[in-house]
């Protein structure tokens, strides 16, 4: 993780319970699908229909629930959501020891997971802004990306082992009691937060999440932005399975060499969040944004001539790297950026907003791309995302000036606000989540 200059005691509470839930998540990488093939020996249209449930009824769930947390505390509602994953998470090995475990548990508890998570990471940046000063934003973010990408590299294998030892809920156990620790890193940190200003609250009860979209539809910078980093992360997305089906079935790769594909180019990651901040202090977020987020757009193409043998490992490995190291730079700037571009009071909405859109599109382009390929085939539905993927920089902002959003500003001191936790994308945890499923939604969100 990165080091550097204090941002106060109030942020490190913040990073502490970031770590925390983040390693324990990716020790958890996958478990969901093991136990439903391991425990419930459950057929592959059912793991697929657990993969996508979560993203997308846990979408729908969210709208409402981000018309509650607009106009509330912002430390609470984080506090709740973590509270909320550890007990839906811990009903598994609950079940399991009991002998009651099904697969509907499974798909209702990876729903109500999709939509905490969602709803975090919209209260979460808010909560960031009124924080820490504007100057130290992009460092804050640089640290949740460093921190995200280390536990991407070491969590998977660490989490295997212990499935391989303890058998498939262990991590799922892991991963459940991290959120509690983060609940109770959140409730450590100093300084009451005061009440959300209710003045531009919307007039209709249903208004809120629609407000963050007319916002996001609206806004010269933002637009474009918004819709760049939603289609590259369905895009991507949609690659994901089918390139394991490459792989593992078309192309004879071992699990560990397809496992080793996708962990070690994490380090790319790491080393592009360390990059962010130096890059943006000589040639600003803007000039950032456009070149790690053009170059992103060009490795995913590499992946349709992928081949059998070291050959092909070694391209999947220089195309993985290659990509992680320019989102790595992205995520954090993109974080950054977004939460300058929009005023204070509409944060949360316009967050809200964004994260219900693109786990929206995650499940749909996964599910489109799924049956292309079964209509063409795995190697020309990869071809056709990253050629797609090769016009999404027409979609970035140009350099043009433009004026900074009104909004009242927040509150700088730890004493009079409160910190946020988590930077865009896990998940694109992400993820989730983040991610990547979970690595490539993690870079993309």
């Amino acid at each position: 993780m990165m080091t550097g200059r204090s941002l106060g005691r109030p942020f490190g509470w913040l990073w502490a319970a970031f770590t925390i839930s983040t390693f324990g998540t990716w020790l958890g990488f996958d478990a969901f699908r093991l136990t439903a093939i391991l425990v419930l020996h459950a057929r592959p249209i059912e793991v697929s229909l657990l993969s996508a449930a979560g993203p997308a009824v846990g979408a729908v769930v969210a709208i409402p629930l981000s018309r509650w947390v607009e106009f509330r505390r912002k430390r609470p509602v984080m506090v709740t959501m973590d509270l909320l994953r550890f007990a839906a998470l811990i009903s598994v090995p609950a079940a399991f020891a009991l002998g009651w475990l099904t697969f509907t548990q499974l798909v209702l508890v990876s729903i109500v997971a999709a939509a905490a998570d969602i709803t975090f990471r919209a209260v979460s940046g808010a909560y960031l802004k009124g924080l820490i000063p504007r100057a130290d934003l992009l460092v804050a973010n640089g640290r949740f990306e460093a921190t995200t990408w280390t536990a991407t590299v070491v969590g998977p294998p660490l989490g295997n082992a212990a499935i391989g030892l303890f058998g498939p809920v262990t991590t799922v156990v892991v991963d459940a009691a991290s959120y509690l620790l983060s609940a109770l890193g959140i409730r450590a940190i100093a300084g009451r937060e005061p009440h959300p200003d209710r003045s531009d609250r919307p007039q209709r009860r249903d208004s809120g999440l629609f407000d963050g979209w007319r916002y996001l539809r609206t806004h010269p910078v933002l637009r474009p932005l918004f819709f760049n980093t939603v289609l590259v992360n369905g895009l991507i997305m949609a690659n994901a399975p089918l390139l394991a089906v490459l792989m593992l079935d078309q192309l004879g790769f071992a699990p560990w060499q397809y496992g080793l594909a996708f962990g070690v180019p994490c380090v790319g990651g790491l080393i592009g969040s360390r990059l962010a901040h130096p890059l943006v202090t000589r040639f600003g977020e803007r000039g950032v944004l456009l070149a790690a987020g053009s170059l992103r757009a060009f490795w995913p193409i590499g992946l349709a001539f992928v081949g059998p043998g070291t050959a092909g490992l070694v391209l999947v490995l220089t195309v993985q790297f290659g990509l992680v190291a320019c989102v790595g730079v992205f995520n954090p700037v993109l974080a950054t950026y977004r939460l300058h571009q929009t005023a204070t009071e509409r944060v949360t909405r316009t967050l809200s907003a964004w994260s219900i859109t693109s786990n929206a599109v995650i499940a749909a382009m996964t599910a489109l791309w799924g049956l292309l390929a079964a209509v063409t085939s795995p190697r020309l539905a990869i071809a056709i995302a990253g050629l797609l993927l090769l016009a999404t920089p027409l979609l970035l902002p140009g350099r043009a000036r433009t004026p900074r959003p009104k909004g009242r500003v927040p509150s700088l001191t730890p004493s009079t606000a409160t910190p946020s936790h988590v930077p865009p994308e896990r998940n694109e945890r992400e993820s989730l989540s983040g991610g990547i499923d979970r690595v490539i939604r993690l870079r993309s969100s």
